[in-house]
């Protein structure tokens, strides 16, 4: 097994659709997440994925902006990791990269958002130092 974390080019967004998809459990169709995914990349978004060898096995987004009471900051955005990768340290070995990447992009804050029933991620959340800041409320138009 040979893990590397990077940033995706630009050109290759589509690819983290598959992975994304299952997190969203089919409730999104591929059509829109690969529409919705080539508006982000031309916005203050980057996508950081994790890959075994060739097999991309995880993926993340990260949104950057200032908000008035965290600075600049970095959202960390619909985390995967492949259901075959979990549970061997690997979510905290991404989350390490991350935290170091946003260093080096001069962010201040990392944020992020959970689904409220994903309970094992806030576990993890809370161990890797993230407190609970608000809710987020999501209204559709």
């Amino acid at each position: 097994m040979s893990i590397r974390f990077q940033i995706l080019p630009k050109e290759e967004i589509l690819s983290v659709v598959p992975l994304v998809e299952k997190l969203n459990e089919h409730k999104i169709s591929a059509e829109t997440l690969n529409e919705r995914f080539l508006i982000m990349v031309e916005e203050d978004y980057e996508c950081a994925v994790i890959y075994d060898d060739d097999k991309l096995i995880g993926v993340t987004g990260l949104w950057y902006c200032t908000r008035h009471y965290a600075g600049y900051t970095m959202e960390v955005d619909h985390v995967y990791i492949d259901d075959g990768y979990r549970g061997q340290g690997l979510g905290k070995r991404f989350f390490e990269w991350i935290h170091e990447y946003a260093k080096e992009k001069g962010c201040q804050t990392v944020e992020l958002n959970t689904y409220v029933q994903n309970y094992p991620s806030h576990k993890f959340y809370y161990n890797e130092g993230y407190e609970i800041l608000g809710y987020h409320f999501l209204k559709k138009l």
